[in-house]
C-alpha cells in the first residue's frame, strides 16, 4: 500500500502544536493539492486500506470522518463520535444524516455540499454549514480532501470539521448570532483570516457590530490569550493621536508629568483593532504606515526605538477607494492595511436573522421582564430598512419592551419611523427571498408562491407579458394571480 502515513502524521502533528485556531488545515502540504494514492481495491466493507485510515482520522484533534463518494461514513475519530454521537464506523449513516439530520445530500436540501464540489473538481473543498450536534446548532467550517487510488479514481474522502466557538446560530450566545446566507458568507471569510497574522480590515454601515466582529477574529486567532485593544480612531485629534497609539514620555509636552505606555504597547502580543481608521488625519497616516512597515515605535518624547508585536484589525464604514482617489487617505497605507478585506453585511441583507437578534438581544439586554414580541410586529420589523443595522435594533427593542409593561410588544410599541417606513428596499427584499427560499421551518407552498409571485412582480423590469415567459405560466393565469394578489392586499386594508 502507498499511503505516506509518516507525512500525513508529521503535517498534522505540526498544525497541532500550533494551538488551537479555526482553519489552520490550510497550511498543511496535504491539503494544499497533493493527493495520497492507495492502491485500488474492490471490496469497500472489508477494504484494509478503511482500518489504516482511521487511525489516520485520530491525528486530528478536530472532528473528521472518512467517507465513501456516496456520501457514506466509514470511520470516524474520537473527536466526532463524542459530537455527533456516532461510533467509530459512523453508525451506518451519511454525512448528511449525522451532521443535518437531511434525508437527501444537501445540495438537494439548499446548501452547498463540499463532498459534490471535491467531486467535481478533483481538490480541496471548503464551506461553512450549520450542523446539528448534541449540543445544538453549530456553525462549521467543513473541509473536504479527496484521495484517489493508483488509477486516479477518487476512491475515499477525508472530511475535517473546524467548530467556530465565536459564533452561534441560535440565540444563548454571548458571541456573533445569525444563520442568513449572507451572515454565514462573512463567517466563512473570519474563519479563513483568523488562525493566520495577516491584517484584516472589515467594510459596513456603522451599527452592524464590526468591533463583535474584529474580537472574534482574535478569539479565533492563536493570539487570544494576549489582549484585544480597540482604538476609536475617529475620537482622537491630531495631537493626540501619536501620544495615544505610541505613548510618551515624561515631560514629553505640557502636562506629560509622568511617562504613558501606548495602545500599541498595551497590545504586544494581541491584535490592535483601529475603528474608522478612516478618520485618522491625512498628518498622522504616515506614522501608521512606518509603524506597519518596521514593526517599531518611539514614545512621544522619546529616544529608544521599541518592538511592536501586534495582529492588526481595521474598520471603517467609509468608501476608503473613494477618499485615496480623492487624496484623503494614503494609498500606500490603503494597501498595508487591505489585506484581507470582509464585507459586513447590513441587517437589511439579512431580514431572516431579525427573529433570532431579537431573541439574542432580549437575553442580553438587562430588562425585568424578557421582551415578547407579536407576529404582527415582528413583520413590521421585517419591512423596515433599518439604517442604523443592529444597533438601531437593539435601541427599538429596549424602548417598545419598556413601553410595554412586560406586556407583549405590539406595533404601536414602536416608533413612527419604523411603523410608517413602509417596504424595505431591494436589498432588504432580496435578504428576504433569501429566507423564503431556504426557511428555517417549513411553510405552505401557496404561501411561498404568493409571496415569489409578489417578489417578481416588484422586481422585474420587463412587462407583464415577458414575465408570464420567465415564470413559464400562460399570460391569462399570471393575471389571474396577481388580481388575486391585489384582491388579498384589499381585504386586509
Amino acid at each position: 500500500m502507498v499511503l505516506n502515513i509518516a507525512r500525513l502524521n508529521v503535517s498534522m502533528g505540526q498544525r497541532d502544536g500550533v494551538g488551537p485556531g479555526v482553519g489552520y488545515a490550510f497550511q498543511d502540504p496535504l491539503l494544499r493539492g497533493d493527493v495520497t494514492s492507495i492502491p485500488k481495491k474492490e471490496s469497500a466493507p472489508l477494504d484494509p486500506h478503511v482500518g489504516t485510515l482511521r487511525q489516520v482520522l485520530e491525528v486530528f484533534r478536530e472532528p473528521a470522518i472518512l467517507l465513501s463518494p456516496d456520501y457514506r461514513i466509514l470511520a470516524a475519530n474520537g473527536a466526532y463520535q463524542r459530537i455527533y454521537g456516532t461510533d467509530r464506523d459512523g453508525s451506518g449513516r451519511t454525512c448528511f444524516e449525522a451532521s443535518h439530520g437531511f434525508r437527501r445530500p444537501c445540495d438537494e436540501a439548499g446548501e452547498s455540499c463540499p463532498l459534490r464540489a471535491a467531486l467535481g473538481s478533483g481538490h480541496r473543498e471548503r464551506v461553512l454549514h450549520v450542523h446539528h450536534t448534541e449540543a445544538g446548532r453549530e456553525h462549521v467550517d467543513v473541509e473536504l480532501l479527496p484521495i484517489r487510488d493508483a488509477d486516479g479514481e477518487i476512491r475515499y474522502l477525508i472530511e475535517r470539521l473546524h467548530h467556530l466557538p465565536v459564533s452561534a446560530p441560535q440565540a444563548g450566545s454571548g458571541g456573533l448570532v445569525g444563520r442568513s446566507r449572507a451572515f454565514n458568507a462573512m463567517l466563512g471569510m473570519i474563519s479563513r483570516v483568523a488562525p493566520s497574522n495577516a491584517s484584516a480590515l472589515l467594510l459596513g454601515e456603522s451599527g452592524t457590530g464590526k468591533e463583535l466582529i474584529a474580537r472574534a477574529i482574535h478569539e479565533a486567532s492563536p493570539r487570544h490569550k494576549s489582549p484585544f485593544v480597540p482604538v476609536e480612531c475617529s475620537g482622537l485629534t491630531e495631537t493626540l493621536f501619536e501620544s495615544e497609539l505610541f505613548g510618551h514620555e515624561r515631560g514629553a509636552f505640557t502636562g506629560a508629568a509622568s511617562a504613558k505606555a501606548g495602545l500599541v504597547e498595551a497590545s504586544a502580543g494581541g491584535t490592535l483593532f483601529l475603528d474608522e481608521v478612516g478618520d485618522i488625519p491625512l498628518s498622522q497616516q504616515v506614522k501608521l504606515l512606518r509603524l506597519l512597515e518596521t514593526h517599531a515605535y518611539r514614545r512621544v518624547g522619546g529616544v529608544e526605538s521599541r518592538r511592536a508585536d501586534f495582529r492588526l484589525v481595521c474598520a471603517t464604514h467609509r468608501d476608503l477607494e473613494s477618499m485615496v482617489r480623492a487624496g484623503e487617505f494614503r494609498e500606500d497605507l490603503y494597501y498595508r492595511i487591505n489585506t484581507f478585506p470582509i464585507e459586513v453585511p447590513p441587517l437589511r441583507e439579512r431580514v431572516e436573522d431579525i427573529p433570532l437578534l431579537l431573541e439574542a438581544l432580549g437575553e442580553r439586554l438587562d430588562l425585568v421582564v424578557p421582551p415578547r414580541l407579536e407576529d404582527e410586529t415582528l413583520r413590521v420589523l421585517e419591512q423596515y430598512s433599518f439604517p442604523g443595522n443592529v444597533r438601531e435594533l437593539r435601541n427599538i427593542l429596549e424602548r417598545a419592551a419598556l413601553l410595554a409593561d412586560g406586556e407583549a410588544i405590539r406595533p404601536e410599541h414602536l416608533p413612527d419611523r419604523v411603523r410608517q417606513g413602509g417596504p424595505s428596499p431591494v436589498g432588504a427584499r432580496t435578504g428576504g427571498l433569501e429566507g423564503l427560499l431556504h426557511p428555517q421551518s417549513l411553510r405552505p407552498l401557496d404561501e411561498i408562491e404568493r409571496e415569489y409571485l409578489r417578489h417578481a412582480a416588484a422586481v422585474y423590469p420587463g412587462d407583464r407579458r415577458a414575465l408570464a415567459r420567465t415564470l413559464g405560466i400562460s399570460e391569462r393565469s399570471l393575471y389571474r394571480r396577481l388580481s388575486q394578489l391585489e384582491g388579498d392586499a384589499d381585504e386586509q386594508d
